[in-house]
């Protein structure tokens, strides 16, 4: 999608708004990727006046959300309306809402969270206070654990001395 500055925005919107060419010229002589852009901005200007034509990266509220469906459905307003009458910068914008909210609700239109996820696993445990069953408990799991361990790197030991052993006497 093609990204227009304010300056060229307003000069095509007031072009029209003079009355000697239509959309389609207009459209033409500037290059705009169809009628609908200019036709959005005419409205969007007419509407709220020069900020309609500022494009902004909003992230938009659940009840912001809840309440642009509400007047859509409410007026029985158009998307391209509706969009304009809140000065949603796409139609696209307003119809994902509407059909994330038919798929799964309210529960579909609240913000999510951006970007990739952490790889760092989280540890939750907290370690118990000093003295505790807990921690007594604990360590005790964690001396068997150790002397488990010191056992069978014995008994490995032990294995590989007596093979040598017998290799020496052949």
């Amino acid at each position: 999608m093609t990204k227009y500055s304010i300056d060229e925005k307003s000069n095509a919107v007031l072009e029209y708004l003079e009355g000697e060419k239509s959309y389609k010229s207009i459209a033409q002589e500037r290059n705009v990727g169809g009628l609908s852009p200019l036709k959005r901005w005419v409205a969007c200007y007419l509407k709220h006046g020069m900020e309609g034509l500022v494009s902004s990266n909003t992230n938009y509220t659940l009840p912001f959300k809840l309440e642009v469906l509400t007047y859509m459905n409410e007026y029985g307003a158009s998307i391209n309306e509706t969009a304009v009458h809140y000065n949603l910068p796409s139609d696209s914008t307003l119809l994902n809402w509407a059909n994330q909210f038919k798929e799964g609700g309210i529960d579909a239109l609240k913000p999510k969270k951006k970007g990739r996820l952490s790889m760092k696993k989280e540890t939750k445990k907290k370690s118990p206070a000093n003295g505790s069953q807990e921690a007594l408990l604990a360590e005790l799991e964690y001396l068997r654990a150790e002397n488990a361990y010191l056992k069978k790197l014995n008994a490995l030991v032990q294995e590989k001395e007596a093979l040598q052993r017998k290799k020496k006497r052949k």
